[in-house]
């Protein structure tokens, strides 16, 4: 489908294709998805990265799209370290970086940080006060403090502080878990999930959500120097929840990877191709994507 409509629910499985060059001459702009699909978080995957700047060569413009909390310029630096090409992609918009738009229109207010210091680059030259909860007037979560050993029950006690004085609470990462290795590990989403199942509020800044989508739309149509058709637009992840979705809501076709976050699911740990059932099963009552792929490849 290319048409830059919502996918039909359609029965069975979405179909495997054998690499992006079966349909990427149908796009301008490829938005891919980080995590799970460029790297693993220990380190980057050749192929899809190989995949990118094939797709450039052909004329397409790729900026990367992430529920990172923090602004695309760390990721960036990240991404050099686990030796992704910076000819892979054009560009990189990261929930972090619509998070400090969200900040910096609230003027000067008092931050309660929940998540690990790694992410504190998210308020440089921003005017806000970090402080403790009980200062706050509200509170961002980029993760947890601990994701290696803890999980959102472990917040109980400290989001019921936050119901109570109805904090604003702005998850700076809608995803529930991410790819680390051969592991996965929660996120800020399930934190602000936590928080809405006792009746808190949370603004969420990145996938599936619109606002991300169009800070991209917007930076890639400054790089091509014209208006983008959403016909010509395919978005590329491994979150049936995020990636797929969103890339669906925003009107996109999609390219689903099996082996990220749903690879134990769907029986496509390591590259393998995914099984058939579980692929069915998974997409039952969900817009398609256009095609499937266990890793990301050309």
């Amino acid at each position: 489908m290319a048409e830059g409509t919502p996918a039909a629910h359609r029965i069975g499985a979405p179909p495997l294709i054998a690499g992006l060059s079966a349909f990427a001459a149908d796009y301008d702009l490829i938005l891919c998805d980080v995590w799970g699909v460029i790297h693993n978080g220990v380190h980057a995957f050749p192929a899809a990265c190989a995949a990118l700047e094939q797709a450039r060569a052909g004329g397409a413009t790729a900026v990367l799209v992430s529920n990172a909390p923090r602004p695309n310029t760390a990721i960036i630096a990240m991404l050099d370290g686990f030796g992704v090409p910076r000819t892979s992609y054009d560009a990189i918009v990261t929930s972090g970086d619509v998070t400090r738009t969200l900040l910096s229109a609230r003027g000067r207010v008092n931050v309660f940080h929940l998540g690990p210091e790694r992410d504190l680059s998210t308020y440089d030259g921003l005017d806000i006060a970090l402080g403790p909860l009980e200062a706050a007037d509200l509170v961002v979560c980029t993760g947890l403090f601990d994701d290696n050993v803890e999980t959102p029950d472990d917040y109980a006690d400290m989001l019921a502080q936050m119901k109570a004085r109805s904090l604003p609470f702005i998850c700076a990462n809608p995803d529930l878990v991410v790819e680390r290795g051969a592991s996965l590990v929660y996120c800020a989403g399930a934190i602000a999930k936590a928080y809405e199942d006792i009746g808190g509020e949370a603004v969420y800044c990145g996938k599936p959500y619109r606002p991300i989508y169009e800070t991209a739309l917007g930076l890639a149509t400054a790089l091509r120097g014209g208006r983008l058709d959403t016909a010509r637009v395919l978005g590329i992840g491994d979150a049936l929840r995020t990636d797929i979705a969103g890339a669906n809501a925003a009107g996109f076709d999609s390219l689903f990877i099996a082996g990220g976050i749903h690879a134990a699911e769907l029986k496509a740990a390591d590259g393998a191709v995914p099984d058939s059932a579980s692929l069915a099963a998974l997409f039952d009552g969900h817009a398609h994507p256009r095609g499937v792929m266990p890793r990301l490849a050309w």
